[in-house]
């Protein structure tokens, strides 16, 4: 087998377990992974602004309205007015989503985070720009992208 197949056959695999993950994902917490990212990042303190799970996730504001809600439809958030600025929103998570956080499948992007940190730096460096080659030969630099790993509806990327 020639490199190009090799390569091509490695990114198919990268491909499939981002399917895979959020097929199974899916099914254990009925959530996207965005959602669940949602959901993790208002969870670590209890409650956030929509601007900030924005700024975190590298996302619009308006994404996160659209996630907010779906996840307050499901009775796992709330969005309760801050005490601090009246103006302002938080989004906290409800038992029930602490429970969807407790009992969810380690997450893809969790996995991939705890082995690409215990890497050396230059095995980091290395990934880093083997990576952002691919996404320039696949003139993927200007898709908008959170560190989120999912597959999804590819029709609400920006091009």
């Amino acid at each position: 087998m020639d490199r190009t197949d090799v390569s091509l056959i490695a990114l198919r695999r990268i491909l499939r377990a981002t399917e895979l993950y959020g097929k199974e994902l899916a099914q254990a917490a009925g959530l996207s992974a965005p959602q669940l990212r949602v959901l993790q990042i208002a969870g670590e303190a209890g409650s956030a602004t929509p601007s900030a799970i924005a700024a975190r996730m590298g996302v619009s504001q308006a994404t996160i309205t659209t996630l907010v809600d779906k996840l307050v439809a499901k009775a796992l958030v709330s969005r309760e007015q801050s005490q601090r600025d009246r103006r302002q929103t938080n989004v906290t998570v409800t038992a029930a989503g602490q429970a969807v956080l407790d009992e969810a499948p380690d997450a893809l992007q969790q996995r991939y985070v705890r082995k690409f940190e215990a890497l050396e730096d230059w095995e980091q460096a290395q990934i880093i720009a083997a990576l952002e080659r691919v996404a320039a030969m696949l003139d993927a630099r200007d898709i908008d992208a959170a560190p989120v790993l999912h597959h999804g509806d590819l029709k609400h990327h920006k091009h």
